[in-house]
């Protein structure tokens, strides 16, 4: 049955689990499209254009901006970084739904823009946070301060739980797994999604006539 692809916004602290549920959903499904950002920074070694970022100066970076051609965007450390709108409309065109890995202040952005009807959002909760920090220091790639300061912006980031459709307490990341897998499932059968199924109804009507 044909359908419009789904922006599918996935947050969560830092350690919560959300970037192993984004893999493991991508696995499931490897017809799912991951958000690509656009950045001002300079390419790292090894980084390649349009699989890990789509590069830009920064006047064309503003100009997109200005024109309403990024679905959300922000300054982080000098860098502006934003979702460029054009891949993500063509992949709705092909019923490609498209994954997204921002926090909540990205999430408002996409939610706001024209495209928020084809929105879903998906936050992500960690079990306690004592659990939350024991996860973030068995990372072992942040110093303690570092770690510290992760936990704080951490708890702002919980104070917008309630701003998504769904939340998921990741205590087992197998059932988190399977609970992520059938929110999508749900959403994709949804009777306005499916674009194709006014004309399946008709011709089910026009049978033995």
């Amino acid at each position: 049955m044909e359908r419009s692809g789904l922006l599918i916004i996935l947050s969560s602290p830092s350690g919560a689990g959300k970037s192993t549920l984004a893999r493991r959903l991508m696995e499931w499904d490897p017809t799912l499209r991951f958000s690509v950002s656009a950045t001002t920074r300079k390419p790292r070694p090894g980084e390649v254009e349009a699989e890990h970022y789509y590069f830009r100066e920064r006047a064309e970076f503003q100009s997109m901006v200005a024109a309403g051609d990024m679905l959300e965007h922000a300054e982080v450390f000098g860098n502006l970084y934003g979702t460029p709108r054009a891949p993500v409309e063509e992949a709705m065109r092909a019923g490609r739904d498209t994954l997204f890995d921002v926090d909540w202040q990205g999430g408002q952005q996409i939610r706001a823009s024209a495209l928020g009807a084809h929105v879903i959002s998906i936050f992500v909760l960690p079990p306690s946070l004592a659990e939350l920090e024991r996860r973030l220091i068995a990372r072992q790639q942040d110093a303690p301060e570092v770690i510290a300061a992760r936990m704080q912006k951490s708890r702002d980031e919980i104070s917008h739980w309630a701003e998504y459709d769904y939340v998921i307490v990741n205590e087992e990341i197998e059932r988190s797994e399977a609970e992520l897998k059938t929110i999508l499932a749900a959403e994709r059968l949804r009777r306005e999604r499916q674009t194709g199924l006014g004309r399946f109804v008709r011709s089910l009507m026009e049978e033995g006539r």
